[in-house]
């Protein structure tokens, strides 16, 4: 199974419509990328390099978009999300600028970089940005269908992509009904549900297979719209005994707790269990999976959550 950048297929679809409408910008802090440097190259009109000043660029996405621009600002996720919140907040948010956010590399995707430069917390605070839609595509087919609403449908937007190719898990293509949604069911199952998005994803449907062949036909939902969550997702989850989410962040205020507030703001009583990193700061070596595998998000640690949830069900039922 082939796999792909995010950043690339994100960038080269907004640089093909750049072509065609010159309102359209891209700001960026970082260099190196290929679809960055041909978009540079053959749009220098509409290609700003900010330098290393996230908050000032911040800052500029929001004056032009003030003249009726489109704008795309782009950086590594620690320094664009968690380091810009102030400008984020006061400049987009509260002035409803139509600024498309691209955050790359979130989670651990810059192992063995350090605590400085992970994302670990990033969904608990962007989140709390009033009027933000916030996407956590897992690969480059639903990316590029994302990446066409942002110019189609200009909003305040902020969009977690991968430093490091995916498998295309939507071989079939990315449907915009999909897009409306913001959630797709992948694999139907019995008593218990999954839900993740991006990276974790990936994980989790290795979870599933390994789930499948010991007799549990656990549900996967993609739920790439991490923010605002859709209503629809009720429907879904109703179908299930028990939930358990899956997410590459520290657990407090991230997709766990969406899905709770989700089912308690609309009085669904349902089991939640959720699986994510431990509450700790990262300071060792050894790759992604290492500290993957190591704290807490291994795809067994994900079967064990599935498992426990399908008995704690058997021990509910009434004998």
């Amino acid at each position: 199974m082939s796999k792909s950048f995010q950043r690339d297929a994100f960038i080269e679809e907004i640089r093909a419509a750049a072509e065609k409408d010159s309102d359209i910008y891209f700001i960026s802090a970082d260099f190196g990328a290929p679809a960055l440097d041909r978009f540079r190259d053959e749009l220098p009109n509409q290609f700003i390099h900010s330098g290393i000043s996230e908050q000032h660029m911040i800052d500029m996405a929001a004056g032009i978009a003030l003249e009726g621009k489109k704008v795309y600002v782009y950086a590594m996720a620690p320094f664009i999300s968690l380091r810009c919140l102030e400008q984020i907040k006061c400049s987009i948010a509260l002035m409803n600028q139509p600024v498309t956010v691209l955050v790359v590399g979130v989670g651990l995707g810059y192992a063995d970089a350090g605590p400085t430069h992970y994302t670990t917390e990033d969904i608990a605070c962007l989140r709390t940005m009033i009027g933000a839609e916030i996407f956590s595509p897992c690969d480059d087919e639903s990316t590029r269908e994302i990446a066409r609403l942002t110019y189609t449908e200009p909003s305040f937007r902020m969009i977690r992509m991968e430093r490091h190719p995916l498998r295309t898990i939507y071989t079939g293509g990315f449907s915009s009904e999909n897009l409306q949604s913001g959630f797709v069911e992948l694999v139907e199952g019995t008593s218990v549900c999954l839900l993740s998005y991006g990276n974790s994803l990936h994980r989790t449907l290795e979870a599933q297979k390994e789930l499948e062949k010991g007799g549990i036909k656990a549900g996967v939902v993609d739920v790439f719209r991490t923010a605002p969550v859709s209503h629809g997702l009720l429907a879904v989850m109703e179908k299930y005994d028990s939930v358990v989410t899956v997410e590459e962040q520290c657990l407090a205020g991230g997709f766990g707790s969406i899905i709770l507030e989700l089912l308690a703001d609309n009085r669904v009583l349902k089991p939640v269990y959720r699986i994510g990193l431990e509450e700790r700061y990262y300071f060792m070596n050894g790759g992604r999976k290492y500290l993957l595998d190591r704290f807490g998000l291994s795809v067994e640690a994900i079967c064990e959550a599935v498992k426990q949830a399908s008995l704690t069900q058997q021990d509910s039922l009434p004998h």
